[in-house]
């Protein structure tokens, strides 16, 4: 099912019809499985279509209030002394405010016409088998295929959305090996295992892809 109002304007100069953010709730409610978050709270994933026309093929929806209760909460302690940066510096304070004011990609709801699921998005039952790091600050593993093709995956932070060749499905996958990589001749191979060559005789490596966050009121 793909929420839409209207299909692409042929005058490029006319704006699409804007969903409301009620119909943007029902969608996400009735058709995508959130991903659980204990910091910033479940996350819908999806790929919108903006009111100009432009395809975000990454998008995750999130409860407003939970980030804002998130940097209230860090606001305060940074005011209280309790700070995760350097002390002697004195810019502790000014330093997460940046952090929840200038960093990360948003949109807001209101530019959205239309929401449909995101083919770069391992459904939830398939992404919690994505577990541990392979290294310091990098995830590899292999995701197998129901036609018993295998791809290469790799994140040096998170898992939301990964590339994806066209004819693959992320739907399709039945299973995820951990710190591992495929090698040209079609084995797998452990992280571990790696010798001197390291990378240089692996398959490509489908990497994490850039993705944006909509905040809603009421999801």
């Amino acid at each position: 099912m793909r929420l839409t109002l209207c299909a692409m304007p042929k005058n490029k100069n006319r704006k699409m019809t804007t969903l409301s953010e009620e119909e943007i709730i029902q969608f996400l409610k009735t058709n995508i499985e959130p991903t659980e978050n204990h910091f910033y709270g479940n996350g819908y994933r999806t790929s919108v279509i903006l009111t100009d026309g432009t395809y975000l093929p990454c998008v995750t929806f999130r409860n407003r209030k939970t980030i804002v209760d998130l940097a209230i909460r860090r606001f305060k302690e940074e005011l209280s002394g309790k700070s995760v940066f350097s002390k002697s510096s004195g810019l502790g304070y000014r330093e997460i405010v940046k952090t929840f004011v200038t960093s990360g990609n948003c949109i807001n709801h209101y530019d959205i016409s239309t929401v449909n699921f995101s083919r770069f998005a391992f459904p939830q039952n398939i992404q919690r088998q994505i577990k541990g790091e392979t290294a310091m600050s990098w995830t590899a593993f292999v995701a197998k295929f129901n036609d018993n093709r295998m791809l290469s995956f790799g994140t040096s932070w998170d898992t939301e959305y990964f590339d994806l060749p066209d004819d693959f499905d992320l739907k399709n996958v039945t299973e995820i090996i951990n710190n591992s990589y495929i090698h040209k001749n079609g084995e797998i191979v452990g992280h571990k295992s790696l010798g001197e060559e390291r990378f240089d005789n692996l398959q490509h490596i489908y990497r994490q892809r850039p993705f944006f966050e909509c905040y809603l009121d009421h999801l």
